[in-house]
């Protein structure tokens, strides 16, 4: 591991003076969310008197298979009464909410956010508004999030503030789930709202110093909910009035194509991006699975798991938040801590290729060695980071689409920044990779340009072994009839697409040089008799295979578990005469009545 080789020490001042150097490729961002895009990873903290429970309460599991600890008081129905003795669990002593903000700066992050309240309606502040907050059950009287705020501001770190405005458990007008039985009109909850909700957000806003976001939970749009449209644009104009500054997550109820004064979206609890998004946006995920401290979790996440959803979605312009779930005594799980240590570790080393960065306009999973992140500064020059998930053991990285000629190509982790060899072929850049990588989780390479290099869009990349996978979702262009069928049986029956109709695909691949390929492909079809063929032309070159039957196979024993056979089938070879840009097209003919399953086609180097 190459850790302190690349720290280079720098002043404040010098850090400021880069960062106005960086210009963003990401279009639709607001003066409030700059600092957002540009800091990429903060700290979510689930926080409060669950916490206390550790996912049990009375000797019984948290009544839900998604096993959300912080749910418990309204899973297990929790009396209010009762549910306020968890704080006698709490060592007020050992609680220090500066180590929380320590190990996020550890971590790489750049903010911090906490459940100011969640939805059983508890305040970690010297709230005034209601007496059913921290300060109130605290002997010495604490204030969570002054304390936070404080911290926060020593170490140079953003905080947001997480409210559940939507629900609230322990307001008699607030809105939980059982709402829908037992009605709730929209006047009484209008109490809740004028009651508890303004004057609670006017005091976060008020007496905790600059706040950096946010971030409410309102995970259904407000037509869907009791919520009105009217009280959501009166919570925002009381931040606007108050923080200008200040960022809202679309989860206040308003989505960012309906309000466009919202600052960034939020995506589903642990759902990474798919898709290259031009406003900001982020994903809260779970180191393990719980929000809150679960006491029986076992589904942690590895720390390699969690960076490739870090670069994941910096790759498509957006950010990611990793939540801590603290014990009543303060403490985070080991496995939590250790695992943002070490992504501090490679931030240490990798952060360039982190912060500042977004995407590039190659699809998300044009390569399959892992995903790019680009940087632009104010002068054009430019730099493409490639995050290698899986280090080739031919020691050979190919990236494809990339027009341009790169001035130099080097390992992120080498201080000394060394030259590695290079060839360049029109789309093609063929970099020569060390016997050893650097980092036993996501090696980093850098591409330096003059300018921001110029792409082909719509090709195929070439394989880390060096061949051509041609599949539906990477076709320029289909027509005719499919329905697309998601991995069943885990997986045993892949993805694949059923077709009835004469369908078409199309793909354009680059070839260096004059070569010879195989075709192979790969389709299920458990008609006996059939008249179905599927045809392969690239220019004037014609391969027809005759459909068969392609058979069955057991997935696990004695359980019924029979599977369709997607076979791989040789048809044949296809000559490339010259370097150039090529249109393989694939006819799928199927006989009336019958139906194939068309998974890939392999183009492979004889």
């Amino acid at each position: 591991m190459i850790f302190s080789s690349k720290l280079k020490p720098i002043s404040l001042l010098v850090s400021l003076v880069l960062l106005c150097l960086l210009t963003s490729a990401q279009k639709n961002v607001n003066n409030r969310a700059r600092w957002f895009v540009d800091s990429r990873f903060g700290m979510f903290i689930h926080w409060g008197v669950y916490s206390g429970a550790e996912g049990v309460w009375k000797g019984e599991k948290i009544r839900y298979d998604n096993d959300y600890a912080e749910w418990i008081y309204y899973r297990n129905r929790i009396d209010r009464n009762e549910y306020v003795t968890l704080l006698d669990r709490f060592v007020w002593e050992d609680i220090n909410p500066e180590e929380w903000v320590l190990l996020a700066k550890a971590a790489g992050m750049k903010y911090v956010t906490i459940t100011a309240k969640h939805h059983d309606g508890f305040a970690l502040w010297d709230s005034k508004v209601s007496d059913y907050d921290v300060t109130d059950y605290t002997n010495p009287k604490r204030d969570i999030i002054k304390e936070l705020a404080d911290a926060c501001k020593k170490h140079g770190l953003k905080l947001g503030l997480y409210y559940s405005h939507w629900v609230d458990w322990e307001h008699p007008y607030g809105w939980d789930h059982s709402k829908e039985i037992y009605k709730l009109d929209a006047k009484q909850y209008d109490h809740y709202w004028q009651e508890k909700v303004m004057p609670q957000m006017r005091e976060l806003l008020t007496n905790y110093g600059d706040i950096g976001l946010i971030w409410f939970d309102m995970w259904i749009h407000h037509s869907e909910s009791i919520v009105s449209k009217k009280q959501l644009l009166q919570l925002k104009s009381l931040i606007r009035e108050l923080q200008p500054n200040c960022m809202v997550n679309s989860r206040l109820g308003l989505s960012v194509e309906e309000d466009r004064d919202v600052d960034f979206q939020t995506l589903g609890d642990n759902e990474l991006g798919k898709m290259k998004k031009e406003h900001p946006w982020q994903t809260s995920g779970t180191v393990a699975h719980s929000w809150g401290f679960h006491a029986l979790e076992n589904q942690w996440k590895s720390t390699t798991t969690l960076l490739k959803a870090l670069i994941n979605n910096v790759s498509l312009n957006g950010n990611f938040m990793l939540n801590i779930g603290p014990r009543a005594n303060g403490n985070v799980p080991y496995e939590i801590a250790s695992r943002l240590k070490d992504m501090g570790k490679w931030l240490e080393v990798n952060g360039e290729a982190i912060y500042g960065c977004g995407a590039f306009d190659l699809p998300k999973d044009q390569h399959d060695w892992g995903n790019i992140t680009a940087k632009v500064m104010s002068n054009g020059s430019t730099k493409l980071y490639l995050h290698l998930f899986n280090w080739p053991l031919n020691k050979q990285l190919h990236v494809t689409g990339v027009k341009e000629k790169p001035g130099k190509i080097y390992l992120l982790a080498d201080k000394d920044e060394q030259a590695l060899d290079f060839s360049c072929d029109d789309v093609y850049t063929h970099i020569k990779l060390p016997m050893k990588q650097p980092d036993p989780w996501v090696s980093v390479i850098v591409m330096e340009y003059d300018k921001y290099p110029e792409v082909e869009l719509g090709l195929v990349s070439k394989t880390t072994d060096g061949g051509y996978s041609l599949k539906p979702d990477n076709a320029n262009d289909t027509s005719g009839s499919e329905k697309v069928m998601k991995p069943q049986r885990f997986g045993s029956i892949p993805v694949h697409v059923q077709i009835t109709e004469i369908s078409k695909y199309s793909w354009k691949i680059f070839v260096e040089k004059p070569t010879q390929m195989f075709v192979d492909v790969s389709y299920n079809y458990q008609g006996e008799k059939s008249n179905s063929s599927l045809k392969i032309t690239v220019e004037n070159q014609h391969l027809t295979h005759a459909v068969k039957n392609t058979g069955r196979y057991v997935g696990e024993p004695n359980s019924d578990w029979h599977i369709d056979c997607f076979n791989s089938n040789r048809l044949g070879t296809i000559r490339f005469d010259r370097q150039g840009y090529y249109l393989l097209e694939l006819e799928v003919v199927p006989e009336k009545g019958e139906q194939i399953d068309f998974q890939w086609i392999w183009l492979g180097e004889m």
